[in-house]
């Protein structure tokens, strides 16, 4: 029997294609590395990581019903995330995410989301039909959602009446998609987590540190914002009420997914009663020891 969801992880679920080098690289570099190939995607890198925080979250997002489709589903299933309101699509394949990595972080990457984007609202219909939710009991719980998804669906969650009494906690996929979060700026539940330079272009401009732009999220609209400035520092703001905290030191060994990382673990933290300063510093230090390597 299938648990019931205590989250919902809305948007990329794809295989993700990681090379990494241990050497610094150029555009042009040809090195020797490590090529993997494992189960990703912001919605899914966030879904991973709140199942080892002992959350059960549920995906909603499209899957192929190709062999890599299936071979993804299996190894969602076995990881204990609940995959019962995936929509399968006949006709478009399931999504890809490759990224080059060096010691110098990541070089270049391409997100191939448009079966995601291709199915619009479609994943969104359990939410409607009674299978987690109605307009008229509309889901209560967490939504981790991600940018990957267009800016119709985007502007479509921030109206609908099915996320009303959701407690969204938004991320973009990346700064090239930064800006499709403008549509839930001012939404009174959304938490944004974004980085520094996603930061920046949300409020077109630049940020010196995560404190000045949590402080301009807020300005710029939002109800609460956390950002991240790699290992320099993360702050959460409410409000005028901003805290900072100083992520641990260590040798970064791969940054694909720390963002999501981060994400995930705060919002477990908070799911289990953690104060503000407590649950961020439980999400800096998930997010160093996951770029540290010591994390599968």
């Amino acid at each position: 029997m299938t648990h019931a969801p205590d989250i919902l992880c809305i948007g990329s679920v794809l295989w993700d294609v990681i090379g990494r080098a241990p050497s610094h690289m150029r555009v042009g570099s040809d090195v020797p590395g490590r090529i993997t190939r494992l189960p990703g995607g912001v919605a899914m890198n966030i879904a991973m990581t709140l199942r080892r925080f002992a959350m059960t979250p549920a995906l909603l997002t499209n899957i192929g019903r190709d062999a890599e489709g299936d071979e993804l589903i299996a190894a969602a299933a076995a990881m204990g995330l609940i995959c019962d309101h995936v929509y399968r699509s006949e006709d478009l394949a399931t999504d890809v995410y490759m990224a080059i990595e060096g010691a110098n972080g990541l070089i270049a990457a391409i997100a191939d989301a448009h079966s995601l984007e291709a199915v619009g609202d479609k994943i969104l219909r359990p939410l409607a039909s009674g299978a987690l939710g109605s307009v008229d009991r509309p889901w209560s719980g967490p939504v981790a959602l991600d940018g990957n998804l267009t800016v119709e669906l985007l502007r479509e969650i921030a109206t609908s009446p099915l996320f009303r009494d959701a407690d969204l906690r938004v991320a973009p996929a990346s700064p090239g998609k930064a800006e499709r979060l403008l549509a839930l700026l001012g939404h009174p539940s959304a938490t944004l987590y974004v980085n520094l330079e996603e930061a920046g272009l949300l409020c077109q401009t630049e940020f010196d540190s995560s404190e000045t732009a949590a402080a301009g999220l807020i300005a710029r609209g939002a109800r609460r914002a956390l950002v991240t400035d790699g290992g320099k520092s993360a702050s959460e703001a409410t409000g005028s009420d901003i805290i900072t905290q100083i992520p641990p030191a260590v040798m970064v060994t791969r940054v694909t997914g720390a963002g999501d990382t981060f994400m995930a673990a705060h919002i477990a933290s908070e799911a289990q009663g953690m104060g503000r300063s407590d649950a961020l510093q439980r999400a800096c230090q998930a997010a160093a020891t996951y770029v540290s390597g010591e994390i599968p």
